[in-house]
Formats: C-alpha cells, sequence, structure tokens
C-alpha cells in the first residue's frame, strides 16, 4: 500500500509542479504552454512515458529509496516575457514553490482530528514527503534543473544548450557520489522537523 501511495504522491507532486510552470509562464506573457494545453490538472498532457511511468516503477519494484522521474518539460519562449531572464527563472520557481505550498496544505490538514493512525495519514505523509523532495531536488542549481535559472540571473552563460547538456552529467555524478544523502536529505529533514512539523512518520514513510 506504501507504494501505491508513494507512486500517487509523486504524480500528484510532478503535475502540480508542470502545472503551476506553465500558469506562471502564461501570466507573465508567454502563451506557448497555454496553447500547448498544459495548464491542466490532467496528468495526460504532462505525462513523459519514461521520465513519469517507466522509471519510478522500475525504482520501486526493485527497492530504491528514492523515487525519481520527470514529465514532459513546460515549453516557454522567454522572448514574450517583458523581462526575458527574469520571466524565465520566475516560471521556473513556480514548479518548486507550488510542491511546497502543497506540502504546508497537506501538512495542515494532516492534524485534523481523525486522521492520525489512519491510511489517509499514511497517504498525506506520502504526499508531502515527496512533494518535499521534488522541491529541494529541483532547486539545485545544475542545468537543467529550476534552481538553475536562479543562477542564471547573475550568471547568465548558464544559458546555453552545452551547459544544460554538461549539466546533465554534472546532476548524475551528483546523484552518484551521495548528493541525495549529504544535500537533499538533511534539508528534508529541517524541513520536516522545523517547517512542517511531521518528522516521526514522514522520515519513516518516505525514505
Amino acid at each position: 500500500m506504501i507504494e501505491v501511495f508513494k507512486i500517487l504522491g509523486f504524480l500528484i507532486g510532478l503535475i502540480v509542479h508542470e502545472f503551476m510552470h506553465a500558469w506562471t509562464a502564461n501570466y507573465l506573457g508567454d502563451s506557448t504552454a497555454r496553447y500547448a494545453g498544459r495548464i491542466s490538472l490532467s496528468p495526460i498532457p504532462h505525462i513523459d512515458p519514461l521520465g513519469t511511468i517507466i522509471l519510478p516503477l522500475l525504482l520501486l519494484v526493485t527497492g530504491s529509496p528514492i523515487i525519481f522521474g520527470w514529465a514532459k518539460p513546460v515549453p516557454i519562449n522567454p522572448n514574450n516575457f517583458q523581462n526575458p531572464r527574469l520571466g524565465e527563472a520566475l516560471t521556473s520557481i513556480a514548479g518548486p514553490m507550488a510542491n511546497f505550498i502543497l506540502a504546508g496544505i497537506l501538512a495542515a490538514v494532516l492534524k485534523f482530528p481523525g486522521i492520525q493512525g489512519t491510511a489517509w495519514e499514511v497517504f498525506l505523509v506520502s504526499v508531502i514527503g515527496i512533494n518535499l523532495i521534488l522541491m529541494i531536488f529541483n532547486l539545485i542549481p545544475i542545468p537543467p534543473l529550476d534552481g538553475s535559472k536562479l543562477l542564471a540571473i547573475v550568471f547568465p552563460k548558464l544559458e546555453n544548450p552545452k551547459v544544460e547538456l554538461y549539466g546533465f552529467f554534472v546532476l548524475l555524478a551528483f546523484l552518484l557520489l551521495g548528493g541525495f544523502s549529504l544535500v537533499v536529505a538533511p534539508i528534508f529533514v529541517f524541513l520536516a522537523n522545523n517547517v512542517l512539523d511531521i518528522s516521526p512518520l514522514v522520515l519513516q514513510t518516505v525514505f
């Protein structure tokens, strides 16, 4: 059952994440994602067969402690923004921030009477935990993650297809060298303990 909750939490997190990318881009003046049908809470427009379905399921059935994957990138045209670099950065950060806001809302719901000790508690904790991980991971300033767009405000040369290609290998090295346990996990624990106040169950459920 917990595995099913993790997959559902992962899908919910990805949908919210990509929806907010698309909505923010449209709000800031770029309608590319809207015309592509990406301002939607339906999973269908956002699904990447490999990154959204095959890889997460493979990690799950092999007992991986980490559920990893991706959705189809939201298409944007920065030239449609009044300030292209700032618009792209705001559009990028909207996804992780949506994951954090959703985690915060569900953490409040978790404290409602009658939820503790039920399957709803485990489900909510799973969704909260996955959304926290999505938020933290995507804010890592390594291309092509969302955090790199914030860094590009200061270092514009990061906005280069070659840099993004190399960034993929840097990201892979980061994960293989224990970046998740050294960077993502401590931030996760801090937020769970000190911001959302759900530490005991969330750690057991997600990790």
